[in-house]
């Protein structure tokens, strides 16, 4: 390998590894409200359809974050940005410990969405520019692992701290960990080449929003991108939010709630690695139905389990492949949009299924209200993933793998 080419390989590695832990924090916080909700129910004596605004409220905020974020790291760099929106989910999720009563709870809860929503798809899109295009999916699928593998943190840190420090423990490690790390994020993450080398950045300023979604034949791969994202999203987040509070409803303690939650987080790291890799090794049809037939099949396993150790099996089973199968849309959401329109193009996305994260508790929580089991939440989700599956494999159907620069 010649001297440019060990520059450009490092130049990857530093990329993906620090955006593997700005992830890793991502997933912590995106986390840390469903393992304190139990205890917060408690704190603050919250119905389920108060809990599911509590769980819904950051998600609300990742909406706005996505968009407002994608489109400023087309004009002004990945790196500023991603670094405004990582201090302000680490300042909220301090906030949120805080807080004293449950407007406040929700504020800040909605502010540090805000910042997670800006900063994940300033991840995918960096992640998928520091690579070759053979080895995007990989590399998307590498940064995207942090996800659940900051999820399997929140449950350790709920495991070993919170009982003795409290609910509020969760937040502090949630908040002060991305704070910290912001020193060696501005002094060794590189700008995206891509974005600094592209001909094109001068004269996408001038595109609007329309045209970089849906102009140059866009329309129909943006618009199933869309419904597969927001189905999809629907029901990790359902299952991010709610996990502990549905099987706390079946009389299992905390201690195996958490072990239920790593299950779903430790298949979640696997999932995402072992699809990312097959994304760019097989046929991309194939990838798809995949990911999707072992959806369903991971839910309808969930919703019949009923001891501990086959609720273990099936969680696993679903972050396998939801959590993973969400990293691989992510990855083809990346390869979609050329590099000059990436980040708006990866934000839109990424805040329409934003949209349906923010549903997805809000509708569990009104399932559980009228009185259903937790069964009938998880059967619930099982027709949204075959939406999904049917949008997702239509639109690889028509578009072969985008060959972007």
């Amino acid at each position: 390998m010649t001297a440019e080419g060990r520059t450009i390989q490092n130049s990857a590695n530093i990329t993906l590894a620090l955006c593997f832990l700005l992830a890793l924090m991502e997933g912590f916080d995106l986390q840390s409200m469903g393992v304190a909700a139990p205890m917060m129910r408690e704190a603050f004596h919250l119905e389920p359809n108060q809990l599911g605004m509590a769980f819904s409220a950051a998600t609300l905020g990742t909406l706005p974050g996505a968009l407002l974020a994608g489109k400023m790291a087309d004009l002004y760099g990945r790196k500023p940005i991603l670094i405004v929106n990582t201090i302000l989910f680490g300042l909220m999720s301090v906030l949120t410990a805080h807080a004293a009563s449950f407007p406040l709870l929700l504020g800040a809860r909605f502010l540090t969405g805000l910042g997670l929503g800006g900063a994940l798809p300033i991840l995918i899109t960096m992640a998928t520019e520091a690579v070759s295009p053979k080895w995007r999916g990989t590399a998307v699928s590498v940064m995207y692992c942090g996800v659940p593998a900051g999820g399997i943190l929140t449950s350790v840190v709920a495991i070993s701290m919170a009982k003795q420090f409290g609910w509020q423990s969760i937040f502090y490690v949630g908040g002060f960990a991305p704070l910290l790390l912001l020193p060696v994020i501005w002094l060794f993450l590189p700008e995206s080449k891509a974005y600094l080398q592209s001909k094109l950045e001068a004269e996408q300023r001038k595109y609007s929003i329309p045209h970089i979604l849906f102009g140059e034949g866009r329309l129909f791969g943006s618009l199933q991108l869309w419904v597969s994202f927001f189905c999809t999203l629907i029901v990790l987040y359902v299952l991010l939010n709610w996990l502990p509070t549905l099987f706390a409803n079946q009389n299992f303690s905390r201690e195996e709630i958490n072990y239920v939650q790593i299950g779903f987080n430790v298949g979640g790291v696997l999932g995402t690695l072992l699809l990312g890799l097959l994304l760019d090794k097989l046929n991309i049809k194939a990838v798809v139905i995949m990911i999707y037939v072992g959806m369903l099949a991971a839910l309808y396993a969930l919703s019949e389990g009923s001891s501990l150790s086959a609720l273990v099996a099936a969680t696993t089973a679903c972050g396998i492949f939801i959590i993973g199968g969400q990293g691989a849309l992510y990855a083809l959401a990346g390869m979609f949009y050329p590099a000059a329109i990436r980040g708006t193009g990866v934000g839109t996305a990424v805040a329409v299924g934003r949209a349906g994260s923010f549903a997805g508790p809000i509708l569990a929580g009104l399932i559980l209200g009228a009185g259903q089991s937790s069964g009938a939440v998880i059967t619930a989700a099982i027709p949204v993933i075959a939406i999904a599956f049917i949008s997702a494999f239509t639109l690889v159907l028509r578009f072969s793998r985008t060959k972007s620069q």
